[in-house]
């Protein structure tokens, strides 16, 4: 495809941005509302299935439906000389990928913020009932004043649709990234998504991904079986607290870790204490990581990782039971109410009986 051709009757290819196993990424100028967009077109052997089609076409469309800054924008999707494409806003910047093999290792403050944009992002899809399945820092788009969006949403569950025969590292993605569950073949869940964002936080505070091999088998032998190797060993800036933070997000098993990426973001913000920096860089910050709807009566969760609380955030209130309190009152009010409807009848009788004591006495 030739950078001056057009697809769809409406996008003008201009260049390309980067190219893969299963899709090429162009740059491309939507005529009709005249702004830059971004357009992934999947390879011609993807595109001539036509269940994968049919399901491509429905993620793309719930991914569509994903409006969060932390989330790159899908705005249209087709099929034009025999290849699917899907069009997304344009993103400056770099994937996060590229930008940890220039920059190297980490600090705990320069991850923190972008991880937890990546978290933001992830766990608004979670809340929709959309699992990524594909999280890595080649799907993370960071722009140059640092503000981070997650794509590819719904692509790799619909790669996931192909002929069983046809799953390689080509469709899944990297290997490097997998969780333990996704390694054995399982469906994903949220908290495969949170291990995967361990995976990456891991790879950015110490500089390496915790399990390598040229062998995609043994890598998923490694991510189900094999500990990774503590990371304040490989980074002393690293300190228990966020190692432990790490090591239960890299749990084996899915229902050790943080269960969304909500939940991984909050305690995140909560040991970064930078609320005034991530408000600069996440719209309505206070708001980005909202909690788990309960019953009031229920006390906070304990987090079994870290006890501090951010402060922009209010302390927790430690609730005995809401619903009781007007119950009690009204107990309380009903007793003093008895008690002196008692004195008064018996204060009423008084008279009565001083009568019929006086008239007894005058009859003898």
């Amino acid at each position: 495809m030739s950078f001056t051709s057009l697809l769809g009757n409406r996008y003008q290819i201009q260049a390309t941005l980067g190219t893969g196993g299963m899709s090429i990424v162009y740059q491309a100028r939507d005529l009709m509302l005249e702004r830059p967009v971004a357009i992934k077109v999947l390879r011609q052997d993807f595109s001539k299935d036509s269940a994968f089609r049919e399901r491509f076409r429905q993620e793309a469309k719930a991914a569509a439906n994903l409006s969060h800054p932390n989330i790159v924008t899908v705005h249209d999707f087709g099929f034009d000389s025999g290849r699917l494409f899907i069009v997304m806003e344009y993103i400056p910047g770099k994937d996060l990928k590229s930008l940890i093999k220039e920059h190297g290792r980490y600090t705990p403050e320069e991850a923190l913020p972008l991880i937890i944009q990546a978290c933001a992002g992830i766990g608004y899809a979670h809340r929709a009932g959309l699992v990524h399945c594909d999280v890595k820092p080649h799907n993370m788009l960071v722009t140059p004043d640092r503000r981070l969006k997650v794509t590819d949403f719904g692509i790799a569950r619909a790669l996931s649709t192909i002929k069983p025969d046809e799953k390689s590292d080509i469709v899944w993605g990297s290997p490097q990234y997998f969780s333990p569950e996704q390694a054995a073949g399982l469906a994903p869940s949220p908290a495969s998504d949170v291990y995967s964002l361990g995976v990456i936080l891991y790879e950015m505070l110490t500089g390496k991904l915790p399990f390598h091999s040229d062998s995609p088998s043994e890598l998923a032998r490694m991510h189900r079986d094999v500990p990774p190797i503590p990371p304040r060993r490989l980074n002393p800036e690293i300190s228990p607290e966020l190692e432990q933070i790490l090591f239960k997000t890299l749990s084996k098993e899915p229902s050790l870790r943080y269960r969304t990426a909500d939940q991984m973001g909050r305690i995140l913000v909560s040991f970064s204490r930078l609320p005034e920096t991530l408000d600069t860089i996440i719209p309505d910050f206070p708001s980005a990581f909202p909690t788990t709807p309960r019953p009031a009566v229920q006390p906070p969760q304990k987090q079994t990782v870290y006890t501090r609380v951010p402060s922009s955030s209010p302390p927790p209130v430690h609730h005995t039971h809401p619903a009781a309190a007007p119950k009690q009152e009204e107990l309380d009010w009903l007793t003093i109410g008895l008690g002196l409807v008692a004195l008064l009848a018996v204060g009423g009788l008084v008279p009565l009986w001083l009568t019929v004591f006086l008239r007894l006495r005058s009859l003898n």
